[in-house]
């Protein structure tokens, strides 16, 4: 498999507390990964050293074959890394086509927002990615009044149109009901048909085993194991985690 991401070997330490040990983890191209642990297993400490926020205290980093010296915050971005949070980091009281375009906004040829492209790419985001189909929803619509799995979507999506390699969602079905978690899962499935890859985080199993490819369990800090979907039933894998919870091994 080619790798987008390949980590070897990391270790980071916080005083006394070891936060991860010799740990392994990989993204293939096109892969949508699964990351499973308790609270305290190392997954936040983990997503940090990938978007830079957290350099290891040993190990290496690899992006697309690219051996990272130091990752920081801005060469993550600039590598196509992006982190969707369970805060969802969207402007509530900010229009659609703000939210989509904040922080990137297009420009004209003497330097004025264009916002007439703004709201035409947005529209167009809106019936060809998101899904929006009432009249009730426009580039104008303020965010505040959609649902929360609206917003994880507009920031997934936000993530695709700059051409994100690498979306990280952290625990983005936390607060959804059921029918906003089942459109949730469609975005997900969205970003590996567009070709890119996704880690996805979550404590829910099922979630995760519905639409990853693999999954990795993490447990104090290394990694319990990693199992192929296609290889593993749900009751098969709900057993490991279980078992992992209560003795820290799979044997």
């Amino acid at each position: 498999m080619d790798y987008i991401l390949e980590m070897k070997d990391i270790c980071k330490s916080f005083g006394e507390v070891e936060a991860l040990r010799h740990v392994d983890f990989a993204v293939g191209a096109n892969e949508i990964v699964g990351l499973l642990g308790d609270n305290g297993a190392g997954k936040s400490t983990l997503i940090k050293i990938i978007t830079g926020y957290h350099y290891p205290d040993s190990g290496e980093i690899y992006f697309n074959d690219e051996k990272m010296e130091r990752l920081s915050v801005a060469r993550a971005r600039q590598l196509g890394i992006e982190t969707v949070y369970q805060e969802r980091a969207l402007a509530d009281l900010q229009p659609l086509w703000r939210n989509i375009f904040m922080g990137r906004e297009l420009s004209g040829p003497l330097g004025f927002l264009d916002v007439n492209g703004m709201m035409q790419e947005t529209q167009r985001l809106m019936v060809g990615s998101m899904g929006f189909t009432s009249s009730a929803v426009v580039p104008d619509s303020v965010v505040g009044t959609f649902s929360g799995g609206e917003k994880q979507g507009v920031a997934i999506v936000r993530a695709l149109y700059f051409e994100a390699e690498l979306i990280i969602l952290d625990e983005p079905t936390m607060g959804l009901s059921l029918s906003e978690t089942r459109k949730l899962l469609d975005f997900v499935r969205d970003i590996r048909k567009a070709g890119k890859a996704c880690i996805f985080i979550d404590h829910n199993v099922f979630h995760v085993y519905s639409v990853a490819d693999r999954v990795i369990v993490l447990d104090r800090g290394a990694v319990a194991g990693q199992f192929s979907t296609k290889d593993i039933t749900l009751d098969q894998l709900m057993d490991k985690m279980y078992r992992v919870a209560q003795t820290g091994s799979l044997d």
